[in-house]
C-alpha cells in the first residue's frame, strides 16, 4: 500500500548516516517511497577537517563536495536503482527553518531523521522537526537492527482526532501482520482527597472509566477486539512513562499522531506526545500527521 511518495532524509555527515541510509532503504517498498532527497543543513558548509582529511583531493566548492560524498555513500549502500534520488547540501544560519523550508518546497510526504543513542549529538535537530514539520515523520535510532516492525504501540487519548491515526496504525498492522498495541495513561487528580476516597480508590475509578471510554472509541474501528494496556502516571514524567511501558511491552516501534489542526506550531504534537519524543531515543517512531494541516504555520513562516 502507498503511504508516503516522497521523503526527505537528514544527513549529518556522521558515521549516523551510514546507519539511517541502510534502514531506509528496508522501509523503502513498503512505504510506497519512490523519490527520496538526502539533504544536509548547516550553518556552515565548509568541509570538517576529518573529510578533508579523508578525502584530501576535494577541490569543489563545499556544497558540491560534500554532495559528490553522500552520492559516493548511496552508491556504496546500493541504494535502490529505480527509486528517483535527488541530493543537495544547504547553508542557512538556522538549519531547522532550513531544512523545513526545503521540505515545504520539495512538498515531501515523509521526513526520515536519525536519533543517536552512543553517537555524539545532542539530537535537538530531529526533535524540532519531529515538533514543527508540515508532514509525517520518521525518526529511526542507532542501535537498533534494521527491520520492519512487528510490534507496535500506539499510544491513546481516545479523542476525535486520534480515530485518524488509529485508521493508520490499523492500515499498517494489517499488512505488516504486525500487533497493535494500544496504551492510554492515566492520572489521578490532585483533588480525589476530597471524594472521601483513597488513592487506589480512585486510580480503579479513573482506570474504569478509561477502560468505557476506549470500548466505545475502538468499536468504531475495524479491530474492536484490540485490547488496550492502561498505564498509572502517579507523578512521572509522561515520556519517562510510555518509554518504559513500550520496553516493557517490547514493542519495537511507537506510532504517533500531531494534536490536530492548529496555527501554533509549539502545540503541533501535543505535550504528551513531545515529552516522548524527548525522551526517547531507543525505540523507533513514526509520526503522523494529515499533510497540509500545518501549512498555514509555514506560509507565515516563509513571509517573515
Amino acid at each position: 500500500m502507498k503511504y508516503f511518495s516522497k521523503a526527505m532524509i537528514g544527513l549529518d555527515l556522521t558515521e549516523m548516516d551510514d546507519i539511517l541510509i541502510e534502514k531506509t532503504i528496508v522501509f523503502l517498498e513498503f512505504l510506497g517511497i519512490d523519490k527520496c532527497y538526502f539533504v544536509h543543513v548547516a550553518k556552515d558548509l565548509a568541509i570538517p577537517q576529518d573529510i578533508l582529511e579523508k578525502y584530501p583531493d576535494l577541490l569543489a566548492p563545499g556544497d558540491e563536495s560534500l554532495e559528490a560524498l553522500i552520492s559516493d555513500k548511496l552508491k556504496k549502500f546500493n541504494f535502490p536503482e529505480n527509486i528517483e534520488l535527488e541530493v543537495f547540501a544547504e547553508e542557512g544560519n538556522h538549519p531547522l527553518d532550513t531544512f523545513l523550508r526545503w521540505a515545504k518546497i520539495k512538498d515531501v510526504d515523509l521526513i526520515i531523521m536519525g536519533r543517536k543513542e552512543t553517537l555524539e549529538g545532542s539530537g535537538s535537530l530531529a526533535k524540532g522537526i519531529a515538533k514543527k514539520a508540515p508532514c509525517s515523520i520518521l525518526m529511526l535510532q542507532e542501535k537498533r537492527p534494521p527491520g520492519l516492525p512487528k510490534k507496535i504501540m500506539i499510544p491513546s487519548d481516545f479523542s476525535e482526532h486520534t480515530h485518524m491515526i488509529y485508521d493508520f496504525g490499523e492500515r499498517i498492522s494489517d499488512e505488516l501482520h504486525a500487533e497493535l498495541v494500544p496504551v492510554h495513561m492515566y492520572h489521578v487528580p490532585h483533588g480525589y482527597s476530597k471524594t472521601g476516597k483513597s488513592f487506589e480508590e480512585f486510580a480503579e475509578i479513573m482506570k474504569e472509566n478509561a477502560r468505557h471510554d476506549f470500548q466505545k472509541f475502538v468499536s468504531k474501528h475495524n479491530h474492536p477486539e484490540l485490547e488496550c494496556q492502561f498505564v498509572l502516571n502517579d507523578g512521572q514524567d509522561d515520556g519517562k512513562v510510555l518509554l518504559d511501558e513500550a520496553l516493557e511491552l517490547e514493542v519495537d516501534m511507537v506510532l504517533l499522531g500531531s494534536r490536530g489542526k492548529t496555527k501554533s506550531a509549539a502545540i503541533l504534537l501535543g505535550s504528551v506526545a513531545e515529552k516522548l519524543v524527548m525522551v526517547n531515543n531507543v525505540l523507533p517512531m513514526l509520526i503522523f500527521k494529515k499533510k497540509g494541516e500545518t501549512m498555514g504555520f509555514f506560509d507565515a513562516l516563509f513571509k517573515i
